[in-house]
C-alpha cells in the first residue's frame, strides 16, 4: 500500500503543512540564544556597560557567574498554564521550560566584587572596570639581628 498525501479543502497538502511545522521547530533551526539575549556593550572612560535584553524573565530567573575570566549570564524559566472547566477537565494545558546563556571574556584581573549588576524592566545591566589597578605591595624589610 502506498501512502499518498491528499489535498484538503484549504488547497494545500496536510503532509506539507506537517513538515513545514516540524522544520520550524527550534531543534531544526539555528540557535535562538542570541535572539533571546540581545546584548549592547558600551565603552566608557574607565568601564564597560553591558545591557542584555531578557524580556519575560524575573530577577530570580537570572544568574551571573565569573569563572576563569569569563562572565556567564544564564536565565532559566519554568512555567505552567492549566485551564480547567467547571468539572475540573482540562480545556488547555501548556508547559514551558527554557534556558539560555551567554559568556563574555572580561579578563583574569576582574573579580566578582568589581562587577555591579541591576535588573529593571527586562534589561540586565552589568558594569565592570576596563582594568583593575593592581595593588602596589609596600616594601617590607627583614629585621637583621
Amino acid at each position: 500500500m502506498k501512502l499518498v498525501p491528499r489535498n484538503n479543502n484549504l488547497g494545500f497538502s496536510l503532509f506539507d503543512n506537517m513538515f513545514d511545522d516540524m522544520f520550524r521547530d527550534p531543534f531544526f533551526t539555528s540557535s535562538n540564544t542570541t535572539k533571546l539575549m540581545k546584548t549592547d556593550i558600551q565603552e566608557k572612560d574607565d568601564k564597560y556597560i553591558l545591557d542584555m535584553d531578557l524580556p519575560g524573565y524575573d530577577k530570580e530567573d537570572i544568574k551571573a557567574q565569573l569563572k576563569d575570566g569569563y562572565l556567564t549570564i544564564s536565565a532559566q524559566k519554568n512555567t505552567s498554564n492549566d485551564e480547567k472547566d467547571e468539572e475540573g477537565n482540562y480545556i488547555r494545558r501548556e508547559r514551558y521550560c527554557g534556558k539560555c546563556s551567554r559568556s563574555f571574556y572580561v579578563g583574569d584581573s576582574i573579580k566578582e566584587e568589581d562587577i555591579k549588576a541591576s535588573f529593571n524592566n527586562g534589561i540586565l545591566e552589568l558594569t565592570f572596570p576596563k582594568e583593575v589597578p593592581q595593588k602596589e605591595e609596600e616594601m617590607k624589610y627583614i629585621t637583621i639581628d
